[in-house]
């Protein structure tokens, strides 16, 4: 059994081992009933987190990212939105967006691996501080060259890139008024206003 060992507060002050979860382990309880299909999950360095409620501004922002992204790769890349991408062994989150290789019937019987994946998307509204601060370790260690948070409530871009084991090197905030390049498509340029619902 693979165990992960976490230090909390406890009146022993005794490290709690707690069971790492694997991908198929993950699946297998979904097979069996076992997770509310009710609740929205994923599968984090082993451990199964709750997903977070999604606002209406989350959801057009979502929206309005992968609109413009389609219209400006086309077939170069496929746009998939809240859909699950297998990191390793014991993470299979589901970001709000992911830009990946190759076309739909791909993925046919597997989630997106990070040799697959061009870049990674999260919108945060209440979920800032986990994408930035979590996450952003999660799809560094695996090598996913390009991540960024769409922040919601400051109208904001966080770029992460330049991966490494202990997270990523750079973190550049900008503001509606930038445009951003891709690492994959240095040709795109992406104004970030249109990411972001007008304003009246």
């Amino acid at each position: 059994m693979s165990t992960l060992n976490v230090q909390l507060p406890s009146p022993l002050n005794e490290p709690l081992r707690l069971k790492r979860w694997t991908v198929q382990d993950y699946h297998r309880m979904t097979e069996l009933g076992l997770l509310d299909p009710s609740e929205r999950t994923e599968l984090i360095g082993g451990q199964i987190i709750l997903m977070a409620a999604k606002g209406t501004p989350h959801v057009v922002v979502l929206g309005l990212l992968a609109e413009l992204l389609r219209d400006r790769l086309n077939t170069r890349a496929l746009i998939r939105t809240q859909a699950p991408i297998q990191l390793d062994d014991y993470s299979e989150p589901e970001p709000d967006l992911v830009v990946v290789r190759g076309a739909v019937l791909d993925y046919l019987d597997h989630h997106p691996h990070p040799s697959e994946i061009y870049w990674v998307v999260e919108v945060a509204d209440s979920s800032l501080r986990t994408d930035c601060e979590v996450k952003d370790k999660i799809y560094a260690l695996s090598g996913i060259a390009e991540y960024w948070v769409l922040d919601v409530t400051n109208r904001q871009l966080h770029v992460f890139r330049d991966p490494a084991s202990t997270g990523y090197g750079s973190h550049v905030i900008l503001t509606e008024a930038a445009s951003i390049t891709p690492l994959a498509f240095p040709d795109v340029s992406l104004q970030l206003s249109a990411m972001f619902p007008p304003v009246f």
